[in-house]
């Protein structure tokens, strides 16, 4: 039987924190594209032009951290904001994900070895 690969992704609408305990470089990044900045100067122009960039950057965040998924068996999405949810509807509609078990928790902000202790309690239970 081939080995499980367990992932942990601590994420919020700006970044997401990638924890692999079983590799030598446990964890790294996605940011966002869409800063406060983008949002500013795009306003300036119109809300609707701010949506429709802001949905667009949304996508390709999440795009993203999905081929990032598409390594591993196991994923376990969590953090403080709604993001991992959208994350997980996201994944939902592709067919690539039906053979990955993703878990949902919620959790507060968190110090990076907070969230590997978290990662790890997590896939010991």
């Amino acid at each position: 039987m081939e080995t499980q690969k367990k992932l942990g992704i601590w994420m919020d609408h700006a970044n997401a924190n990638l924890i692999d305990l079983d590799s030598k470089k446990t964890s790294h990044s996605i940011t966002s594209e869409f800063t406060f900045s983008t949002k500013e100067e795009i306003l300036t122009r119109s809300e609707k032009s701010m949506h429709n960039k802001r949905q667009q950057m949304q996508e390709a965040y999440y795009k993203e951290i999905a081929n990032e998924i598409l390594k591993y068996n196991h994923v376990l999405l969590f953090g403080p904001t709604n993001a991992k949810t959208e994350l997980h509807n996201y994944l939902k509609e592709d067919l690539h994900f039906k053979d990955i078990q993703i878990d949902i928790e919620t959790s507060d902000k968190m110090t990076d070895n907070e969230k590997e202790a978290f990662v790890k309690n997590h896939f010991q239970n």
